[in-house]
């Protein structure tokens, strides 16, 4: 048996372990998108493993176009994870803040956008370095907002025994792994050491899978409210921009006063 294959069968085992763990632990109806694409990313790899073996000619074709999805579930998940961090404001925020939250990601993919091409192999077709240049920048959103939330760990009152934390460390650390062989990638000819870093990347993607499966397996603590400081910023933060879409509303000739009123 080959080490591919080997890391194949050990990942997706693994992603069923995830599944089932999300399924005992009611994570499907707290965290519905982390735990759906998790289960689409099992079903994902048995598809594309199956043609691999059984219709080579058509499985890079198939890996190419699934990536948009994945890249959409993974926009999705990093919004699902910003909205559960705020979980104990949420009653005190406007409506409105999960799509105030959506642009201020989509913002941030913005900025990254362009410094994702930095990691990208010269040697692809156009349609495979944009879908690989829209996976890299959500690698690097994911990277990002890892590091955020463990700086800010105390003031936002989770710790390693929370969901949130969890998934974005396991997340945070498959990124880095990803984002560094992209980078190695970009500058190195195709070779025995350039599969064996494709191979390193897939590893680090079990070992993300395995960590999931040890933190979800014990009991989460209750999260705690976020400190003053924070519940200070965070609100003030949503009141300001709640009194900016008011004051754009309410403007003369807008057409928009009486029907977007809080």
């Amino acid at each position: 048996m080959s080490l591919d294959t080997i890391l194949w069968l050990t990942g997706f085992f693994a992603e069923a372990g995830v599944v089932l763990l999300c399924i005992r632990g009611g994570l499907f109806s707290k965290r519905p998108i982390f735990s759906s694409y998790i289960a689409w990313s099992m079903v994902i790899d048995l598809f594309l493993y199956c043609l691999n073996v059984f219709h080579p000619s058509s499985y890079y074709r198939a890996y190419v176009s699934q990536l948009v999805v994945d890249a959409a579930f993974q926009y999705a998940v990093l919004v699902e994870l910003g909205w559960s961090v705020l979980q104990p404001i949420r009653s005190s925020l406007p409506k409105q803040s999960i799509f105030i939250l959506a642009l201020l990601i989509t913002l941030g993919g913005a900025v990254i956008w362009p410094m994702a091409a930095w990691t990208l192999p010269q040697n692809l077709g156009a349609s495979a370095r944009f879908y690989l240049h829209l996976q890299q920048t959500i690698a690097a959103l994911r990277v990002t907002i890892f590091l955020g939330l463990a700086a800010f760990s105390q003031m936002l009152s989770i710790g390693w025994r929370n969901r949130e934390l969890q998934i974005a460390t396991g997340l945070g650390f498959y990124s880095m792994v990803s984002l560094s062989v992209s980078v190695i990638h970009a500058h190195q000819a195709v070779g025995a050491q350039y599969y064996m870093l494709d191979q390193l990347m897939t590893a680090s993607y079990d070992c993300t899978l395995m960590y999931w499966i040890f933190s979800f397996s014990k009991a989460e603590v209750e999260r705690q409210d976020f400190s003053p400081g924070m519940q200070r910023a965070l609100l003030a933060m949503a009141g300001a921009t709640q009194s900016a879409r008011i004051s754009v509303s309410e403007r003369p000739g807008s057409g928009s006063g009486k029907r977007h009123n809080p």
